[in-house]
This record gives structure tokens, sequence and C-alpha cells, in this order.
């Protein structure tokens, strides 16, 4: 398996720092909004990441976290007069109903930012003792140059930074030793929420934020660190600096970044108005179309959102959740249960298909071209298996589609959506079954609507039931 590395601009072997074990983490969103379609991708490529990873075997420790303290929070919390509490675990919420709607698995550890202020405050004071970090007047800034190696991972050189003015340099300059520093814990400001610290009550910079929560939760060093393109610069530059300087450890071993994605052959922006959330794009589509359209070019590719592409998806979706339908009627309506010798001769060759979507996977996540693969897959199947066709095979061939797109992360298989009409009928069936004595019918019935989504209560006032 080989892997683009951002820091090395090369293709490279996979190899563990742990025989069998991945350690990945991945910066999550600034929840103050619902997430937007640009979000989206780094959740919907890297989810994919670890579940080929998985596929293959390996263990992996996912972490991804949330950013819930931040200046657009802060704003967003004064413009409503509540706390950034209160809209940072209203968005948490939002963002992961959205995140189960692109069939985006939970990390294995979520962690918010608020909760590790106690860390970030011991990496501060270990920079600090080093001789990495000072303070001023309760705001403490990191010594960019100090750190040798600045820069690796953005290939940008200090001296060009200096010159070029670049979007280092923060306010209160005039008290930072040198332009380029940046903060790493700032005194609070009225109305803002603060913690207590040996510098001053306020909170920390972005940066220190990922160096601590990886620490935590995946060690000081981990084997591949992911995100949007956009935080190459300056935030993942300064996550190396920060946590290579205080545990005297290379960081990350891999790097992986997403391209970006326009809309319409333009950057997204409020100003221009194309500016997509998910939810918004869920209203129009089952959000498997959006994941679809996501994997149907390469993660390192910039991508460009557009109606016909989302047309394309959905029609391109549609196709592969045709044959695997079509290939569960033959299974359930077979005459012959075993394959015949003509078929068994062609199911010889249906690994092949599974080979060019593993080494399409391999190649650095093309996802593209593992998508050809499994419609080369769907071609097969659709041309070969028909009324006269066995059990036996057309089973075969499902399971393959359903396992491959399950790797993608996409839904082969979609559970019907029953309408609340039906639901109620199947209560009443239910009831009618319990009052006759005839549980083995009512606990089916219980479970079929489980299956489908929806969980029964039976109360005091009759049952009530809901949408899980």
């Amino acid at each position: 398996m080989r892997i683009f590395n951002t820091e090395t601009k090369r293709k490279e072997e996979f190899v563990p720092l742990e025989p069998g074990k991945v350690r990945m983490y991945v910066c999550g969103p600034t929840v103050y909004n619902f997430i937007h379609i640009g979000n989206a991708r780094p959740m919907i490529v890297f989810d994919t990441v670890r579940r080929y990873m998985e596929y293959r075997g390996y263990e992996v420790n996912y972490v991804s976290n949330f950013t819930d303290v931040d200046d657009k929070i802060i704003a967003k919390a004064n413009e409503e007069g509540v706390s950034a509490q209160e809209i940072s675990e209203r968005y948490i919420a939002e963002c992961k109903k959205d995140m189960a709607g692109m069939n985006v698995k939970p990390a294995t550890t979520h962690p918010l930012a608020t909760q590790e202020i106690d860390g970030m405050i011991d990496m501060i004071q270990t920079l600090i003792d080093k001789g990495y970090a000072y303070n001023v007047n309760g705001t403490v800034y990191f010594r960019t140059r100090k750190f040798k190696d600045y820069g690796k991972l953005s290939h940008k050189n200090l001296d060009d930074l200096r010159a070029g003015n670049r979007s280092l340099l923060v306010t209160g300059e005039d008290q930072k030793e040198d332009p380029l520093d940046f903060v790493l814990w700032k005194p609070k400001k009225e109305g803002e929420p603060s913690w207590q610290s040996p510098w001053s009550d306020g909170r920390p910079g972005w940066h220190i934020e990922c160096s601590v929560m990886s620490k935590k939760y995946l060690g000081e060093q981990i084997d591949i660190h992911a995100g949007g393109e956009d935080l190459i610069f300056p935030h993942h530059e300064n996550e190396i600096a920060q946590s290579e300087c205080c545990n005297g450890k290379i960081f990350s071993k891999y790097w992986m970044h997403n391209a970006f994605l326009n809309i319409d052959n333009r950057k997204m922006s409020k100003s221009l108005g194309n500016f997509f959330t998910v939810r918004e794009i869920s209203e129009k589509y089952d959000l498997q179309v959006l994941r679809f359209f996501m994997l149907n070019a390469h993660y390192r590719s910039p991508l460009n959102f557009s109606a016909e592409l989302m047309e394309s998806s959905k029609n391109a979706l549609e196709r592969i959740r045709n044959a695997a339908a079509n290939l569960k009627y033959t299974e359930e309506h077979a005459q012959a249960e075993t394959m015949s010798e003509a078929e068994q001769q062609l199911a010889a060759g249906i690994s092949e298909y599974r080979k060019k979507f593993e080494e399409a996977m391999d190649d650095d996540f093309n996802t593209a071209d593992a998508l050809a693969a499994i419609f080369e897959l769907v071609k097969f199947a659709n041309s070969n298996v028909n009324e006269n066709s066995s059990r036996a095979f057309a089973k075969l061939l499902r399971d393959e589609i359903l396992q491959l797109m399950d790797v993608m992360g996409l839904i082969a298989e979609p559970k019907e959506e029953l309408l609340d009409a039906d639901i109620e009928k199947l209560i009443e069936e239910r009831q009618a079954a319990r009052k006759a004595k005839n549980f083995a019918r009512a606990d089916e019935i219980r479970n079929e609507l489980l299956e489908k989504g929806i969980t029964l209560l039976d109360t005091r006032e009759g049952v009530k039931w809901k949408r899980a």
C-alpha cells in the first residue's frame, strides 16, 4: 500500500509504527454552524481510507476532534445571546447527523478541545521550560525560528514568510520577539469563555489543541495525520513544531491532504452565493449520492461540484443498486441451487475485479479507479445473470458487490423507507397479533420495523413509534 506523503511530495510504502495497527488523526470541523460540503470531503475521504485499512486487516485507532472553542463560535453565541457551549453542543449534534447520513463511521474518539485544556496548559509549560515558548503579559508565543525544521511540511522558507508578511503574523506582533512567532495561549476578552492558567485567564490557540488531543489519544508518534490542504500551513506546520519540540520525536510518519472543492468552477464562498451545507444537499439528494460524487475523483485532485455531476453520480449509484436488487431477486427465485459448470468457470474470474479494486486502493487510495472496478463487476453481473442462473452464482456476485461497496462506505442495498401509514398499519397488525396471543408474529413485526429504523415504545397511552 502506497501513500502520497505531503511532507516528502512522493508516494511511500505504508509501514505502520506498530505492526497491524494504525494511529490516525484527522482534523475535524469548527462547530458554529451546519457543516458545508467542503467539510464533507475530508470526512468522506479519510473515512474511506480508514475503512480500507480495516478491510486490509489493520486495527485503526481513528481520532477526529471537534473544535468547540473559537472566535466564530463566540461570535455566533453573542449574536444569539447564548453560551458558546450551547452553540458548539448544538452543532456537534447536527454534524453527527450529517455524518451518519453520509455513512461516515464515528471516530474511535471524538475529543472536544474544551475538555483537554489541562493537557494544553501542560504542553505549553513544557515548551516554555524547554525554551521554545515565552510569555508576554499573559500571551504565550512559540519561538518559530528555534525549531530548525519549521517549514518542512509546507516547504516554505521562514525568511520568505517574513518578507511576504504571511498569515502567521497576528495581532499584538509588536510584543513578539519575532513577527513569525505564533500564539499558544491568549488572555480572555470580555464575554469570552476562559480557563485559568499560570499566564492569564484565557484560552488556547487553535494549533496547540490538535497537538495535545493527538498525543493524548494516539501517543507521541502517529502513523497518519490528515485533513484538507488548507490546513497544511499554518495549522499542520505549527502542530509539527509544537509536538516535535515538546516530545523530541517525529510527530507523524505520513501526512495526507485532500484538495479543494469548487462550486461550478468557482471557489465556494457565502459572498458568491454558492455556499452549500450538507443539510441543504440532503433535501435534494440521498447523501450517499454526495459520498459517491466525492469518491468518484482522486482525493488529491481538485473537485468541482455541480448539479450535472450530482445527477450523474445519482444515476451511477442507481445502476449499482439496480444490479444488486436484480441479483437479490434472482437469488430468491432461482430454480437451481448450485452453480453449473459454465457458472463455475465464470465465477473463477470474479476475483479479477476485486484484484483491480485493491490495486486501485493500494495506489494512494485511488477511489475513482476502485469504483471503475466495481462498475466492471456490475457489467459482468448484468451480462451473465438471468432467470436461469443458480442461487449460488447470483449470491456470489451480490456478496462481492455489497462487500466492495461497503469498503467505500456506499450502501448498495438501502433499507426501504416506510411511510407513516404503513407503520401505523403494521402496528395495528401487531396489536391484533398480541390480542390473539400470537406473540411470535408480534415480535416479528417489531423486529421488521426495527430493521427499517423504527423503534416501538409500549406506553400506558398505547404504542408510540419513532424513527431511529
